[in-house]
């Protein structure tokens, strides 16, 4: 996995409406290329020499090859939206990480069941979302089957059938409120989560296509 970091420092006049238009415009225009895995905000904690704010954006992403991709598709008319935007106001360089092992500490107890049929059961999608890979068991959900038509014509959703045969297989994860909430925001508002019934008779959380 690598972490595709961009620090930047915007002048004091334009740092408003630089912080506002980054959280609700740009980092969210960036993850939706479908190229990353989640990003992080950070403020620098400095006094720079030539003022103003500094902060970063950590976008992780699967591998070398679909930064390349980013790249190549989509970074030069997102550069220059910044550069309409903010001509002159800032400065930001680009920095590119490979991620050589995690570790990590105890978490809270985990309270919820999620079933997961798709990009969730990827260790890398696992760590960008969570900031751990999740242990996981098998289990079956009767009456429904992955449906036909896909989110965005790239990502699965169920359906509901009634038929008994119809089950889908999948894996369910134990994970803790918190870590809810933040699959929540990965899967977005194409999805609702719902509660519903395992073949092992647990009841467990699910996403699907609004």
């Amino acid at each position: 996995m690598y972490i595709y970091n961009v620090t930047t420092n915007i002048e004091e006049t334009a740092h408003e409406t630089w912080l506002q238009w980054m959280k609700e415009t740009h980092i969210p225009q960036v993850l939706s290329t479908g190229k990353f895995l989640s990003a992080k905000f950070s403020k620098v904690l400095v006094e720079e020499d030539m003022g103003g704010y500094t902060y970063s954006v950590q976008y992780t992403v699967k591998d070398k090859a679909t930064l390349e991709r980013y790249y190549e598709e989509d970074a030069p008319a997102l550069i220059e939206s910044i550069q309409k935007k903010f001509a002159g106001q800032l400065v930001s360089f680009k920095t590119e990480l490979e991620v050589v092992d995690e570790f990590f500490v105890q978490r809270a107890t985990a309270t919820h069941y999620l079933f997961t049929y798709g990009t969730l059961q990827e260790r890398e999608v696992q760590l960008g979302v969570f900031s751990r890979p999740l242990n996981g068991f098998e289990d079956e959900l009767p009456l429904y089957t992955i449906s036909d038509i896909k989110v965005a014509d790239l990502y699965p959703t169920l359906r509901h059938t009634g038929v008994k045969e119809d089950a889908i297989k999948g894996q369910v994860y134990t994970i803790s409120h918190q870590e809810l909430q933040k699959a929540d925001r990965y899967e977005g508002e194409a999805y609702e989560r719902i509660q519903i019934q395992l073949a092992s008779g647990k009841n467990a959380w699910a996403y699907i296509a609004k």
